[in-house]
């Protein structure tokens, strides 16, 4: 944060923490409580490397770690009103029409098997098959920052249908199983209804096709969405005649068809990869949509790996004549969501949830989601920040 001095950054983070916990005031009837879910706040923001009740318990200067467990457990509030605060916040700030909605998952590593959701399931904050949770999150990713916007724990069919895992969780009784991409088209829906905007929704080959895409052609919004390799493909209309899975089509490809571009600025610099983009067929946006207008193309996006040549491979929907470099571009935004689980993990206590519940799972992870927003905000107002102004010297004449 270096648009601002030092002392003002401190006031900005002073002013923007009143302001989150008065936003979340109205979720608690008591004012003892809404003073515990501040002090829960003030806990993951601070220093503390462990997240855990106890560490938040000392930092609040409480002689046991019951009242933050009470947040998180027996005091009646309700999380996804929390979520619609943090979304509405953060869209104060970094809302911009051209926004990417990323959709990826994360995993949370368990010991024992009483956690709600919990079962032996792969993970790629493991990069393997390991005793954990899953959340499915929604990240608004644009030019002015980004931050979570949406979080689901996936519940696994076996702990869907077990009644007693169920009771013992407290898992609402209108909750089902739900694939992660059905999770995914959930908050899809919840952004379009909440008017979030946005025009693109990036994700990897979890979500990639299915009713994700027909529902964003119906919404008038592009993607970039990962698939599979054996995933198949079929142009019509186009010069350029390809069918087959994506992998051999990438296959075929000349070498002309390749270019090297960036996914955007990392933290090591552009982010350079070659790319190859096929466009399949340009269709009316209307066939999906009485109140559309245009014509959309169809496409497949191919990410190959400069250093040992791995492909990665992508569905796209876009306007008609949208580049392949605003494409790539798109597709790297799911940076963020990566370096947001990250710096939520390392620095929020994303992952150091220590209830077993449904609600207890949702209240953790939405307050480190208003906290992760706050710093989004405070970080763009110091950096978006104008010069400060310099005394003339009166000598100097005009």
């Amino acid at each position: 944060m270096s648009g601002l001095p030092v002392e003002e950054t401190l006031e900005m983070w002073a002013s923007s923490l009143r302001d989150v916990k008065a936003r979340m005031r109205g979720l608690f009837t008591q004012e003892r409580v809404a003073a515990s879910a501040g002090q829960f706040l003030d806990g993951l923001l601070g220093d503390q490397r462990r997240k855990t009740g106890w560490m938040r318990a000392e930092a609040a200067g409480d002689k046991g770690p019951w009242r933050q467990q009470a947040i998180l457990g027996r005091v009646p509030w309700d999380a996804d009103a929390l979520r619609d605060i943090v979304r509405d916040y953060a869209l104060e700030t970094l809302a911009d029409p051209d926004a990417v909605l990323v959709i990826d998952e994360t995993g949370f590593l368990k010991q024992g098997h009483a956690s709600c959701g919990v079962a032996r399931q792969y993970t790629g904050s493991a990069g393997k098959i390991t005793n954990c949770q899953i959340g499915v999150f929604a990240a608004y990713v644009s030019r002015h920052g980004h931050a979570f916007i949406d979080r689901a724990l996936y519940l696994p069919k076996a702990w869907a249908d077990d009644p007693e895992r169920r009771r013992k969780t407290h898992v609402p009784q209108g909750i089902g199983f739900a694939t992660k991409p059905a999770l995914a088209r959930a908050m899809i829906e919840r952004a379009l209804a909440a008017e979030v905007p946005f025009s693109w929704v990036a994700a990897d080959s979890v979500y990639g096709v299915g009713d994700i895409e027909m529902a964003l052609r119906r919404a008038g919004k592009g993607y970039v969405l990962g698939v599979s390799a054996k995933h198949a493909f079929n142009s019509w209309g186009k010069p350029y005649a390809v069918a087959g899975t994506a992998r051999d089509i990438a296959a075929n490809l000349p070498p002309e068809a390749w270019q090297r571009l960036s996914a955007g600025t990392g933290t090591k610099g552009e982010r350079l990869h070659d790319w190859a983009y096929i466009e399949l067929a340009d269709l009316n946006a209307a066939d999906y949509n009485a109140a559309l207008t245009g014509t959309w193309t169809r496409g497949l996006l191919i990410r190959r790996n400069i250093a040992d040549g791995e492909l990665a491979f992508f569905s796209t929907w876009c306007a008609q004549g949208t580049s392949m470099e605003a494409l790539a571009r798109v597709e790297g935004h799911r940076w963020a969501i990566e370096d947001s689980f990250e710096t939520a993990k390392n620095e929020l206590g994303l992952d150091h949830n220590e209830t077993r519940s449904w609600h207890g799972w949702h209240r953790h992870v939405s307050l480190v989601m208003l906290a992760f927003a706050m710093m989004a905000t405070i970080r763009h107002h110091a950096n978006t920040a104008p010069p400060p102004k310099t005394m003339r010297n009166p000598c100097l004449r005009p």
